[in-house]
């Protein structure tokens, strides 16, 4: 099972809207991006670029990220559009490595955003 087609981000904008105005974490695997907007489903988007390698290595990193994911997204707040742009070593990293740096840069995230909410109350 893979992560759903209405939780996948399709469109330009929103990946935008994480990427600039969102929230980052970086681990040398990947780098997340977390942006909120309005009170919708979370959405997650993937990067993959050339530079992470061929087709298939770029394809096999998709995948895991997804699958990832898939089990994760219940801990986005509702409205969340989170991208996760995979660095180079993702490549080669094992998915057990993979799992844990998501996991760090997710956690980062959602505590820092978790202590900016706290002030507004």
């Amino acid at each position: 099972m893979v992560l759903s087609r209405h939780s996948r981000m399709r469109r330009g904008e929103e990946f935008e809207a994480a990427v600039k105005r969102g929230k980052r974490a970086g681990r040398p695997t990947l780098v997340v991006h977390l942006g909120i907007s309005g009170d919708s489903t979370p959405l997650v988007g993937f990067v993959v670029s050339r530079a992470v390698g061929g087709a298939a290595v770029r394809n096999k990193v998709k995948r895991r990220l997804r699958h990832l994911m898939r089990d994760r997204l219940d801990r986005l707040p509702r409205g969340s559009l989170l991208v996760v742009r995979a660095n180079p070593p993702a490549a080669s990293a094992r998915y057990e490595h993979l799992a844990a740096e998501l996991d760090l840069a997710l956690d980062r995230l959602l505590r820092r955003r978790e202590s900016a909410m706290d002030g507004h109350r």
